[in-house]
Order: C-alpha cells, then structure tokens, then sequence
C-alpha cells in the first residue's frame, strides 16, 4: 500500500473462535485500492477463514473489519454495502444447473441491482468475452470443463462490477490441465487494477502478480512481504519450511 493512502479493506485486531478453537489470532491488516494481495500458509491455518470474514461469510468476535470505512458486521444495510463492492470466487463452482451459462450471469445484476434483461444479457457477453468463453453463453455448465465453470463463476462475480474481488483456493478443485486457464484469466484481471486478495498454493502465479505475500500459519499473520522478499529470502523458519514443502513438490 502506498504511504498516506487509505485503505480499501483494513482489519483491526480481528479473532475469531470455532467453538474452544481460535482460527484467527489478532489479525491487523491494512489492503490498498488496487493492491494484489496474496495470502498462502499451510492448511488450516486461517486464510480462508480470513478472507470470507471479509464478506461477512464468516463472523468475528473480537476487533473491527472495514471496507471503504463501512464496518463490516455493523448490521444488515451495512453488510449489503459491504458486499455490492466485494465479489467472490470459490474452490466449488456454485453455478445454478438448470440455467444457462449466460443465465447464471444475468441473475445477480437483475436481482441485486435491477437491472434490465436487455442490459443484463449485455453485461453478462461482456464478461463471458473477458474470461475468453464467449462461445459457451448458452451451454449448461454440465457441458463445460471445470476451468470453463470456474471462469463463469469470475464472470458472474464480475457482472456485479465489484471494487474488490476475493478467491479462494479457486483452483484447488480443478485438474492439472485446466489450472492454467483459470490462473491466465486471474491475472488478466490483476492488470486491470481490481484490488484483488487471492489464497492460494500456486506460486508461480503469486510470484508473478502479487503485490505483497501474505503468509499465515496456526491464525496468525507471520510474515509479510514483496513476492522476491519472501520467496528468496523468508525471515521466519514457519515460512521457510512452508516453501521447501511446496517449492519442492
């Protein structure tokens, strides 16, 4: 984040228990307008816990998290605030079956924002077009591959035209060969300026596109850094030993 800028998502002291279990420890993070931020750790170790509080996916207990100075938790129209900006893409695909691809990225911006079908169907082509699947608009998402699926869950997230855009593990069900796509349309994105906060495992990716590592272990934030900071020279054993597991595997 640049100095003297305000940032878009800020967590203040945030933790957060599953029953006797602390999944999140104290977490204070500040995110910039068009920062690429990119959490990785082993797992279990809170990063999408982190990220889907965010959202209000998940609760908190104590602390404060802030997007565009709104509280998020605060209560219902502050929530709904909070997630007109914030888009999300998942490990699962989610896509409703019995519609069709061009469908299923109409009915958010018709439901949620009113808009038109004409508009919508417009919309909805646009992005089809962004993530390079134009041609699948009327196919069900039966008939796609699961990168094709998962490049229609960013476009639906897209037609929302969020500020921020969230990922979580988004190609952590997909097979080898399809990763690829997913990542390429990914970092499309990033180039744009979309401020984007991504879990993932793929290295390659978030040496090639993150502004800042995140890496998080046992709750905690344990280091932060530029991408060549922490992959050539990570200051904590935790991190050390989390990139010589999946450096080397």
């Amino acid at each position: 984040m640049q100095k003297g800028e305000s940032p878009i998502i800020r967590f203040d002291g945030v933790s957060k228990y599953f029953d006797d279990f602390q999944v999140l420890k104290g977490i204070t993070l500040a995110v910039g307008p068009s920062e690429r931020i990119v959490i990785c750790g082993p797992s279990g170790s809170g990063k999408s816990t982190l990220i889907r509080c965010i959202n209000g996916l998940e609760g908190y207990g104590a602390g404060d998290i802030f997007v565009n100075d709104v509280r998020v938790g605060s209560d219902a129209a502050g929530l709904r605030a909070v997630r007109a900006r914030v888009g999300m893409v998942f490990q699962q695909f989610n896509l409703f079956p019995h519609l069709t691809v061009r469908e299923n990225l109409m009915l958010g911006p018709m439901r949620g924002r009113g808009m038109s079908a004409a508009d919508a169907t417009r919309l909805a082509d646009r992005y089809l077009a962004r993530v390079r699947i134009p041609e699948q608009a009327d196919k069900y998402p039966r008939h796609l591959s699961g990168g094709q699926q998962q490049r229609v869950a960013i476009a639906r997230s897209l037609c929302m035209e969020p500020q921020i855009m969230l990922f979580d593990e988004p190609t952590s069900a997909l097979d080898p060969e399809m990763i690829s796509e997913v990542l390429e349309v990914m970092a499309e994105l990033a180039q744009t300026g979309m401020t984007m906060i991504v879990v993932t495992h793929e290295m390659g990716f978030a040496r090639r596109v993150a502004d800042r590592m995140i890496f998080m272990d046992h709750g905690e934030i344990v280091e932060v850094a530029p991408p060549e900071t922490f992959f050539t020279a990570p200051k904590s054993r935790r991190a050390q030993d989390f990139l010589q597991k999946i450096l080397n595997h």
